[in-house]
């Protein structure tokens, strides 16, 4: 369970990319992105900040992210890239694939949904919500990125009718030695991003539509309740569109505040 994380264990357990990276827990706080966020002045690296509970969590859109102590896993991770916040634009996605090839590690199958959720068994198993800023004072600047992750793990009816929509249940992931699996997310977190910087979006593209949930299916695009578009999904283009094939062509969507969802049979 949660409460068995510690900040040493973590670190100790890290790969080399991720051992420069400051870890702290707090046994709770209301976000663990905005707390980030008002500590980038004073952050001298990585830092990454885990809460045992969470109370006021943020989901994309500024959608509310519910969780539950001991059986969810809530964490920002705060990253410093010596490229200005423009050059970050597909980091979600890359962030996806790190996070589930992490968890194929404890036997976890995950897929990606765009633009950045993970699934599995095609209910919400993670949600990924980046926020940036400048870490200088032009837009050519290096940048921050507060890359906040949530992972259901063992959810119970109440949370799911709390969140209003199928979620991921893994309960025997609470089972797991926790610092081992912080571990080796933060290990696989930290990797992606180191290559990310140098090799772009392009190196996680492939990656992303090899794990892409609704590959080959009926998908529609729809933005504030309105249906923009309608047709097989097709995956990802090399600066993070989704892209479906409608009856009129292929279509290439930014993320913005559109929701993708699998058309009902």
């Amino acid at each position: 369970m949660t409460a068995s994380l510690t900040s040493d264990q973590i670190t100790a357990l890290c790969r080399p990319a991720a051992q420069p990276v400051l870890v702290r827990i707090v046994d709770e706080t209301g976000s663990t992105n905005a707390d980030l966020l008002a500590a980038l002045p004073a952050l001298t690296g990585p830092t990454l900040l885990l809460a045992r509970h969470q109370t006021a969590g943020r989901g994309r859109a500024g959608r509310d992210w519910h969780s539950a102590q001991g059986k969810s896993l809530t964490f920002s991770l705060a990253w410093k890239f010596g490229l200005p916040v423009q050059s970050l634009l597909g980091l979600p996605l890359a962030v996806g694939v790190a996070l589930a090839q992490s968890l194929a590690m404890f036997g976890i199958e995950a897929k990606l949904k765009w633009p950045n959720d993970v699934l599995h068994n095609g209910r919400k198993l993670a949600g990924i919500l980046i926020e940036s800023a400048s870490a200088g004072s032009t837009p050519h600047d290096a940048s921050w990125a507060v890359i906040g992750i949530g992972i259901n793990m063992a959810m119970d009816d109440n949370m799911a009718t709390q969140i209003g929509r199928p979620v991921a249940s893994i309960p025997w992931m609470t089972d797991l030695d926790q610092n081992m699996l912080m571990a080796t997310l933060l290990s696989g977190l930290a990797e992606a991003l180191v290559q990310f910087e140098f090799e772009g979006l392009g190196a996680f593209t492939q990656r992303w539509n090899d794990l892409h949930a609704y590959a080959g299916q009926v998908v529609t695009i729809i933005d504030r309740g309105q249906t923009l578009h309608e047709g097989i999904g097709a995956g990802v283009d090399g600066i993070g569109r989704f892209l479906i094939d409608t009856p009129a062509g292929r279509v290439a969507v930014m993320a913005g505040d559109v929701s993708l969802r699998a058309k009902e049979a």
